[in-house]
């Protein structure tokens, strides 16, 4: 398109050119001279409005491939947090079985309750490993804000300063995502 500007532009300059040799144009008017400058005002009008539009357009297509990476993007996290609102509900209920696997068992019965327990607590950490899901580690590791919550701080000679001394509440990570953070008491 900018080539067939050009080829007009110069067009118009040979036409100029001719007529300016030729004997029938001393006779040119003042209409004529004031027609071709109008001429070429529409040329460099209309060459100015190509530019812009290239420009424009040049711009679209970018926003558009930001646009599609992004999409992507959103495409690519939303299938590797998939599980991260199931995760999320099902925390209390692996709370819940490991505060009642402390239990002391005292007959044949309840011990026997205890190992069922523990295969299906044991079953349901294999199944979230699978997905992703990992504990934080916590005790004796140095406290990471990212990670662990302190709830308490103490003073200990047996660890090291602000390091996790004790865990309240296990803390749970889906792949790179923190789901909730581990609750800890912390060295001071």
């Amino acid at each position: 398109m900018e080539e067939r500007n050009e080829q007009v532009v110069e067009e118009v300059k040979e036409a100029q050119v001719e007529e300016a040799v030729t004997p029938e144009n001393s006779e040119e008017t003042v209409e004529e001279k004031s027609e071709a400058a109008l001429l070429q005002e529409q040329v460099d009008e209309l060459q100015a409005k190509l530019t812009e539009t290239e420009g424009r357009t040049l711009r679209l297509q970018a926003d558009f491939e930001n646009y599609k990476r992004r999409v992507q993007m959103d495409k690519q996290a939303a299938e590797k947090y998939r599980a991260q609102s199931l995760v999320s509900d099902i925390l209390p209920a692996l709370d819940n079985f490991e505060r009642a696997m402390q239990v002391e068992a005292t007959d044949e019965q309840t011990k026997s309750l205890l190992q069922g327990m523990e295969m299906v607590h044991r079953q349901l950490l294999e199944a979230l490993t699978k997905e992703g899901v990992e504990v934080i580690e916590a005790v004796g590791k140095q406290f990471d804000p990212n990670e662990h919550q302190a709830i308490m701080q103490v003073e200990d000679s047996e660890f090291e300063s602000n390091a996790v001394v004790e865990e309240f509440q296990k803390g749970y990570k889906l792949k790179d995502r923190v789901i909730r953070p581990s609750m800890v008491k912390v060295n001071q």
